[in-house]
């Protein structure tokens, strides 16, 4: 594995954290908190205009044809960022999903409006057991002459409350394997039936609870195979994963890059507190943490992006990655002392989005006991 860049990666990165800093100040950030969408639709005709929306899509379907991996140093850069909105639930969980297994037919119908940014989809997946495994799909997809009836309750969706499309994990039958009868539908977000409720969450981020009540969808709805949909699923949670690591993996660094700066310049004792060994293992161990985030993020999402066996690699970075973004936010504030417990400062903005993404696509526990069961153990 290289993990030095090519030119256009390197553009990448550098027109990327450019518009970031120009268009995406923490001041943003805040207001989009307190709002209902979570992004000004302004802002996202600018991303859309970026191509970043298609960054990964073929280009016959509007896209840039570029990598997962140039994805990933994408999400990096606004995970520095804090960039709101439903980009990530767009590109990486519905998108990629439709990639993977749609029909022609359904590829041409979504993807390009995808790339546009005139459609915004997620993926709603998880339930009340906040389980990643097929055992947590209870929701049912009940055969019907014209197509299904779905019924359930999803919780914890992204960016729900301004989805267009939704694809929903519904059980189409029981089996003695929970990771056969899974069918993957498209639905539309706004179908009788379709209800959405928004969560308070930690990181003002937003999730909600949809309940399926009697949903109507075609047979033409159905996402790749009926009774065959976990493994795609599957895929696309190591793509989570692997996107929510690159995306600490961001905040991480700027949260170093922050504190740095802050102990150079903060004087106590007549002298600026980066000079005292304290707070200098702090920051050493800052820096090691973040070096560690950026190998084992390249080294999964390299892999994933070449369709390589992933699953140790990945496991391994979200165990270590969430654990090590939580870790240099915690040594950020004991740099900072007071004020960087206080609202008004950016500091806190990371922290709480490092507590969110530590339990998203499965915590440093669960990754651990995949890697211990890939051990043999």
């Amino acid at each position: 594995m290289d993990l030095g860049f090519d030119e256009s990666q390197m553009m990448l990165k550098n027109s990327a954290r450019e518009f970031l800093q120009q268009e995406c100040p923490t001041t943003y950030v805040r207001a989009m908190e307190t709002d209902a969408r979570g992004f000004s639709p302004e802002f996202w005709r600018k991303v859309a205009g970026l191509g970043w929306l298609g960054i990964a899509l073929p280009e016959q379907y509007g896209g840039q044809g570029l990598s997962f991996f140039d994805l990933a140093l994408l999400i990096e850069e606004q995970g520095r960022a804090l960039m709101p909105g439903p980009f990530f639930s767009t590109t990486v969980l519905a998108a990629e999903a439709i990639l993977e297994a749609g029909t022609d037919a359904q590829k041409a119908q979504h993807l390009p409006r995808i790339a546009r940014g005139d459609l915004i989809a997620t993926l709603a997946l998880t339930e009340p057991s906040a389980t990643y495994e097929p055992s947590g799909v209870h929701a049912t997809a009940t055969a019907m002459s014209d197509g299904y009836v779905l019924n359930g309750v999803k919780l914890f969706v992204p960016d729900a409350q301004v989805a267009d499309l939704l694809v929903v994990a519904a059980r189409t039958r029981a089996g003695a394997d929970p990771a056969d009868g899974v069918t993957l539908f498209l639905v539309d977000a706004k179908a009788p039936g379709v209800a959405v409720t928004p969560l308070v969450t930690i990181a003002s981020d937003k999730q909600a609870e949809v309940v399926l009540n009697n949903v109507h969808v075609p047979a033409s709805a159905v996402l790749g195979k009926a009774d065959q949909g976990w493994p795609v699923a599957a895929r696309i949670i190591e793509m989570a994963a692997v996107g929510k690591c690159a995306e600490m993996l961001g905040g991480a660094d700027r949260v170093l890059e922050m504190t740095v700066s802050y102990v150079k310049d903060r004087v106590q004792f007549g002298r600026p507190i980066g000079s005292f060994q304290a707070i200098q293992h702090h920051c050493a161990n800052m820096a090691t943490d973040v070096e560690g985030c950026r190998y084992v993020t390249y080294q999964a999402a390299w892999r994933v992006s070449e369709r390589l066996p992933a699953e140790r690699e990945v496991a391994i970075a979200k165990a270590w990655v969430s654990d090590a973004y939580r870790r240099v936010c915690a040594l950020g504030h004991q740099s900072h002392g007071a004020i960087g417990f206080t609202k008004e400062y950016d500091l806190q903005l990371y922290t709480r989005r490092a507590k969110s993404a530590e339990v998203s696509y499965g915590d440093a526990d669960y990754h651990r006991e995949l890697v211990a069961q890939g051990l043999g153990l």
